[in-house]
C-alpha cells in the first residue's frame, strides 16, 4: 500500500484490513480515536515506539513524547503534526 492509498483509507468507517498495529494506531488517531490509538502501542519498543512518541506529541505531553522517542532512537522533529504523521507512515508502509 502507498502513503496515498493509506491516506485514502483514513475516510472510511473502520480500521483496514491487515493494517500492523503501528499503522492502524495511526489511522486511529487521524480519526480522533487517541485512546484506542494509544492502547495499541503502548508496551511496545520499535515502530510502535516512534508511533507511540507521536501520539504523545499529539497530546501535548512533550516530557512523554521525549521518552519514546528516545526509546525508538529518535528525535522529536520540529515539523507539523501532519508532516510527523505522513514520515511515519511512509516509513512504516514501505518497512
Amino acid at each position: 500500500m502507498t502513503l496515498e492509498q493509506f491516506e485514502a483509507t483514513l475516510s472510511d468507517v473502520s480500521v483496514p484490513a491487515g493494517l500492523s498495529e503501528p499503522l492502524a494506531s495511526l489511522w486511529l488517531v487521524a480519526n480522533d480515536h487517541w485512546e484506542e490509538a494509544h492502547e495499541l502501542v503502548r508496551h511496545e519498543m520499535g515502530a510502535y515506539a516512534w508511533v507511540h512518541a507521536y501520539l504523545h506529541r499529539v497530546e501535548g505531553v512533550l516530557w512523554n513524547a521525549d521518552y519514546w522517542y528516545g526509546q525508538a532512537g529518535k528525535r522529536r522533529p520540529d515539523c507539523s503534526l501532519h508532516k510527523e504523521w505522513r514520515t511515519i507512515a511512509s516509513a512504516l508502509l514501505q518497512a
